[in-house]
């Protein structure tokens, strides 16, 4: 029995209409990177250890660190629009610019209260700078980092102003884990999807709605 043109130009519209992933979605099932809440002090959370900080100077290195790994991602993820990570990143220099600011000022204070010139405590902060953005280099997890990058960041812009913090806390330990490589966890081995051929719907390929052949050539798609 051949296919009638009514009945393919049916079949294509209901497979277009079928539901489809988020268009900031990589995976079909992601792994799952979320961790337990931090304060700083652990091993691999902030860019370097911090010697002899307050808990208040911790916080303000977890806050310069979540701020730094969203600015990479603004500029790495970028090949993804629809991740908004360069317009989400904008924002939040707009709503917590004043905390963000005040954890780089606190950060500015440890290193000058624990180095011996307050010009090597400026050098100090410069170099932690460094590192901190150093911290967030990746090629192989970039899928991974770029989507956890992009769901903290739209947190961080419905975030009320003066809890970055507390989002950096919650979350820090999934940005890092977002960094090891890790991929498709419903398929991990490998992924078939056959391509589709379309069916040429011109009027000189249907006759009374049958296949011509002879005119088009044998019936490739389905």
């Amino acid at each position: 029995m051949k296919p009638s043109r009514t009945l393919v130009t049916l079949a294509l519209a209901g497979a277009a209409a079928l539901p489809r992933p988020a268009a900031a979605q990589f995976f079909f099932q992601p792994p799952k990177l979320t961790g337990a809440p931090v304060t700083g002090a652990e091993p691999g959370i902030v860019a370097q250890p911090l010697p002899g900080a307050t808990p208040e100077e911790l916080r303000a290195a977890l806050v310069w660190n979540l701020r730094a790994g969203l600015n990479v991602a603004a500029l790495q993820c970028q090949f993804k629009p629809t991740l908004l990570s360069l317009y989400n990143y904008n924002k939040i220099l707009g709503d917590h610019g004043t905390e963000l600011n005040a954890a780089y000022a606190t950060l500015g204070k440890y290193f000058e209260r624990t180095a011996k010139t307050k010009k090597a405590g400026q050098t100090a902060l410069d170099q932690y700078g460094t590192r901190v953005y150093s911290s967030f280099s990746t090629v192989g997890a970039q899928l991974t980092f770029c989507q956890t990058a992009s769901e903290i960041a739209h947190l961080a812009i419905f975030a009320p102003r003066g809890s970055f913090g507390t989002l950096a806390s919650e979350r820090m330990q999934e940005l890092r884990n977002s960094l090891v490589l890790a991929g498709e966890q419903r398929f991990p081995w490998f992924v078939n999807v056959p391509a589709t051929r379309l069916p040429a719907l011109d009027d000189r390929c249907w006759r009374k709605g049958e296949w011509q052949p002879k005119k088009c050539g044998p019936q490739l798609w389905g």
